[in-house]
């Protein structure tokens, strides 16, 4: 019998349990709708890879990724070009995740996973709201005649649970009819003190990576001049930590298109920090 060792493909710090974990992180590599430059489905092999080069203790948070209690459930099998049996592939898995009394960590994958997540966890919590993190508003009614569309998720998500549940971050890019949108609703924050409406909320943190500067994140399907640094998106996540967090996400990240590795290492930190923040 051999004796190894062997290379570990899931996330390290992981709880090797199900049971006993009280976060779930599922890979979700979808990118059926992508709009501009695909390959985010490669994003969270990719992930699990680099997140071996992180140290697992966070100086932001004092906290170590055992602290977490995470089981890393891996990467969805999707039925390639058939997006609604792969959104309900994601709700009923989401669906198992909170029906054990846990919380779903996914990793996409493009945005449009998210709004399988919040159909299954809306069955589970009322009083539910979401934390945007985009580049993008998200808010479109469709892209070229397609209602299913990353551009399109948060305003179906909206639809679920009100868009005054909705506060977004980070957002610089969008149609006039999507501002006016966010105007309607004070959805659009610019200071962490803001988010206080929502102390009294269940929190779903959604972040698409593009909210980071192209300096720093390059690697993703529609990177956005003009965004936030590594050090501004933690200083909300540590705001977020005070609060009830029962679920997130990170999407968007294409590693091909950064040859460096540095993207896909940012978005692992991100995922790294993010954990903190909802354990």
């Amino acid at each position: 019998m051999l004796s190894g060792p062997f290379l570990d493909r899931n996330w390290m710090g992981q709880n090797e349990k199900y049971e006993s974990a009280e976060i779930v992180m599922l890979g979700m590599p979808f990118d059926g709708t992508v709009s501009y430059r695909s390959g985010s489905r490669f994003a969270p092999e990719q992930i699990r890879l680099a997140s071996w080069g992180l140290e697992e203790y966070s100086p932001y948070f004092d906290k170590h990724l055992n602290d977490c209690n995470f089981h890393d459930a891996g990467d969805l099998e999707f039925p390639l070009g058939n997006t609604v049996k792969s959104l309900e592939l994601i709700k009923r898995n989401v669906e198992e995740i909170y029906k054990d009394g846990k919380k779903v960590f996914g990793v996409g994958g493009e945005h449009l996973v998210t709004l399988p997540e919040i159909q299954a966890i809306s069955k589970y919590y009322d009083n539910l709201a979401i934390v945007h993190f985009d580049a993008h508003t998200d808010l479109r009614e469709e892209y070229l005649g397609e209602a299913l569309s990353h551009s399109a998720v948060i305003r179906h998500c909206g639809n679920i649970i009100g868009f005054e549940n909705i506060k977004q971050i980070g957002i610089r890019s969008g149609m006039k009819e999507e501002f006016e949108l966010m105007k309607q609703y004070n959805t659009l924050l610019h200071n962490t003190n803001e988010l206080d409406i929502f102390k009294d909320k269940n929190i779903f943190i959604t972040v698409d990576l593009d909210v980071l500067d192209t300096s720093i994140m390059p690697g993703t399907g529609t990177p956005e001049a003009g965004g936030m640094n590594f050090n501004e998106l933690v200083k909300w996540f540590k705001h977020l930590s005070k609060f009830n967090i029962i679920g997130a996400d990170v999407v968007e990240l294409a590693p091909d298109y950064d040859a460096s590795g540095v993207s896909t290492a940012v978005a692992t930190k991100v995922i790294r920090e993010l954990l903190m923040t909802i354990s």
